[in-house]
This record gives structure tokens, sequence and C-alpha cells, in this order.
């Protein structure tokens, strides 16, 4: 783990490896990826099959077998605690309940010349949904990916996870139940992608594609983006993390480590003015590690991609959290919302000593699906608007277009296109 002031010598190089944490090597995985997703939009189905033989360890006996039945997730919801149950109902409800105020409207506004413009917002007719299904499977994905599609109404939508020895995770299962969605494929990495990009005969095309995944699932959303839209290129998960004496270390140091556990490429950043509190953190990580069940994991993204950066005032440390722009952030003062207008850029942002970011992972409300690696300075979180689209609306009555036609067919004219030009003039008195 990184532990160091800004006024050490070496501070800005240092820094300047943590801004350059985000950066995949797609290079080395790119051929791979493009081959997969030519067999997928040459083969369809049956490189699909061959697919699955190699990279899950099963083979179906053909497309029709990718489809899990709806009676399987009703029969794993049926299964489930009612405690765990009603944890997942909770969930899906706040997460509804948050992302409905987020659907976008549709306005038009009308000019005193008789001039109507507006904007028609409409779903997509299908969204593709990947959910990770490899080392861990993660149902509070399913929710996060599927709530905002339901809300901006989208018809149908396709979800694709990946189930190694053909053993659906149950949980994943369940949660699909309770989402009311049908169209589940056993189908996982970039074959699962092209496979939603360009159709196949099990697996419809769809118009969107969200979700998280590994270096080949990110590498082949970026290739297939233009065929379809996607929400975000999505590295390993993050949390940034600004504290002062008010702070718990015990509770921070264990915050930094939820982030931790998730992946060894994971990263956790503590920025602090206080070097007895950075000292505590550093303490109380190492006591954590030991009792955590993934501790292997956590170890070596703590060793290997986490930082305690101590800063001469709080003003410097959210500067720098500014650039480092983590994909969740927690503010851990007594007085957190003072410091919200100065921060600019992160995925989500947690106030207050009871808000640590597993509280957003599940039941909060807001979407998980934030973007990471720096890239929250230009994308938004996962919401309603990733799976509609917007149509300008225009109509001009015939004062309208006398009032200001005159000007349109200038223009035209200037940049020679005559046409333009013309079918204007030909509307004007």
């Amino acid at each position: 783990m990184i532990n160091i002031q800004t006024s050490d010598e070496n501070f800005q190089t240092v820094f300047e490896e943590l801004l350059n944490r985000g950066k995949m090597d797609m290079e080395h995985v790119s051929g791979i990826v493009k081959t997969i997703i030519d067999e997928i939009r040459i083969e369809k189905d049956s490189a699909l099959v061959r697919h699955i033989a190699k990279f899950d360890r099963w083979t179906p006996a053909s497309g029709c077998e990718l489809k899990i039945p709806s009676e399987d997730m009703k029969d794993a919801y049926d299964a489930l605690e009612p405690t765990l149950k009603s944890a997942l109902h909770l969930a899906y409800d706040r997460i509804r309940a948050y992302h409905e105020k987020q659907l976008p409207r549709s306005w038009f506004d009308t000019e005193a010349n008789g001039t109507i413009l507006g904007q028609k917002v409409t779903p997509v007719d299908r969204a593709g949904l990947y959910i990770p299904g490899g080392k861990a499977a993660y149902p509070s994905s399913l929710l996060m990916n599927v709530i905002p599609a339901q809300v901006a109404g989208v018809e149908h939508i396709i979800v694709c996870t990946p189930t190694p020895d053909n053993e659906p995770n149950a949980l994943l299962l369940a949660a699909c139940h309770l989402c009311g969605v049908s169209e589940v494929f056993k189908v996982g990495g970039a074959s699962a992608i092209a496979a939603m990009a360009y159709g196949t005969q099990s697996i419809p095309k769809v118009d969107v594609i969200t979700g998280p995944g590994n270096i080949f699932v990110a590498t082949a959303k970026k290739m297939v983006f233009g065929e379809v839209n996607i929400d975000m290129i999505a590295g390993p998960s993050e949390i940034g993390v600004l504290a002062d004496d008010s702070a718990n270390p015990e509770h921070i140091a264990i915050d930094l480590l939820s982030q931790a556990e998730h992946d060894e490429m994971a990263s956790s950043i503590l920025i602090t003015p206080s070097q007895k509190f950075a000292d505590a953190c550093a303490f109380e990580i190492e006591i954590w590690l030991k009792k955590l069940p993934r501790e292997e994991i956590a170890r070596k993204s703590i060793e290997e991609r986490a930082a305690i950066i101590v800063t001469e005032t709080m003003e410097e440390a959210v500067k720098l959290m500014n650039c480092i722009a983590p994909e969740h952030l927690e503010v851990a003062t007594n007085n957190p919302f003072e410091l919200l207008a100065s921060i600019k850029h992160a995925g989500a942002i947690f106030l207050g000593h009871n808000t640590p970011e597993a509280i957003g992972d599940y039941v909060a409300g807001p979407n998980h699906t934030l973007p990471t690696g720096g890239t929250a300075k230009f994308y938004s979180p996962l919401g309603v608007e990733n799976f509609m689209k917007k149509s300008s609306i225009i109509s001009f009555s015939k004062q309208a277009i006398n009032e200001i036609g005159e000007a349109c067919a200038l223009i035209a004219h200037t940049e020679g296109l005559g046409a333009h030009e013309a079918s204007v003039r030909c509307r004007l008195n």
C-alpha cells in the first residue's frame, strides 16, 4: 500500500501512477475478442455453443438450450429464505422509486408565429443486460440494470450471464423472477456481448448493452459500440475516501476493504489532512484483512493498488480527489455537505459517517453501475436515460417560414447546397 504525504519529493510521480489506475491493457486481448465477435456474427448459435464448451465447460445440445426456463427462476425465488426475499423486495422498491424520478420528459414550445419546437423521448425497443456470473454472481447488479430499463419502458429485456459447468446461480435466478425477466440466456464473456450486438438464432439483437464485466467483456463492448449503444466501459471497482479526525478509522478501514475484496485489481484510496488518522486507518486495515473470507484477494488489492495520502488541508484533499474521479467517494466528516460544492468528479458520493459505500450497492436506491478509472469526469451512473433516446420536434407555420426562411436560404446558398436553398425558397411568398 502506498503511504505518502503531498510534501514528499516523489509525490507527483506516485500520484500520476494512481491516475493511471484505470488503464486496461485491452491490446493484449483485442485479437482474441475480435475473433470471438467475428465468429458469433458469422456463425451465430453454432459459435456460441462452441465458445460455451470452451469457456464454461459444458456443451448445449442446441441454441435452444441456452435459455433458462421461467419455471427455474420461479422455483429459485420460491426457495428463498423469507428474510432474504424481503431484503430483495426492499432493494427492488427503493431502486425503482429512485429511478422513476429520473424519467426525462417530452416537451413542446409554441412561438407566437406558430412555430412548434420540442423533444420526444422514447425508449429503445430492446435492451441487452450483461450480468457477471463467473467467480461470483451479483443479483444486485441484475436489479440495477433491469429496473432502469423497465422504468424507461423497454419492451424486450434480454439478460446474458455465464453459467460455468451449466450451474446457474440460484440467487440470480430468483432476482430475475422478482424483476419479471423471462429472457435469460446462459452465455458469458465476449460471446454474450457479440450475440446481443448482432443477434443469433436464439438471442435477439438489441439496441443497447449495459452491465459490468471483465476485460474481455469491456473490450467487446468497446468493439461493438456503434452497432449498438453501450452504457460505459467499466474497469475494476474502486473507492475514494475523504476523511478527517472526526471519522472512525475502523469504519473507514472496512469501507476501503469493501472494494478491495471485489478484485485484486480494485483500488482503495484514502486522502486525509490528518497523519494521525492515516496511521490509525492503516493499522485497522491490517487487523481487518485477517478477518475477511476473501482475504487473499483483498490483501493483494491493498498491497498493490491501495493508497493513503496525507495532505496539508482538506481543500487540497478535495482537489486531489477530483483529479482521481473515483467510482465511489465517501466524505467522512462532521459537515460533509460543506464539501459537496467543491466535489466535481465522482460516480456516487456518500456523505457522512453513517453512509458506507455498501449501502449504495444494495438498498439505497441510486444505481451502483458507475464509471471507473477516472471516467467519472465524463460518464454518469447507469440510469433511465441509458435506455431512452430523444427525437427533435419541428413544425413551422406559413408565417414562421416567411419570417426566417430567407436567413435559412442564404446560409444554404453560401454553403453551395442548391436543393437546400430551393426547398426553402419554394415555400416563401
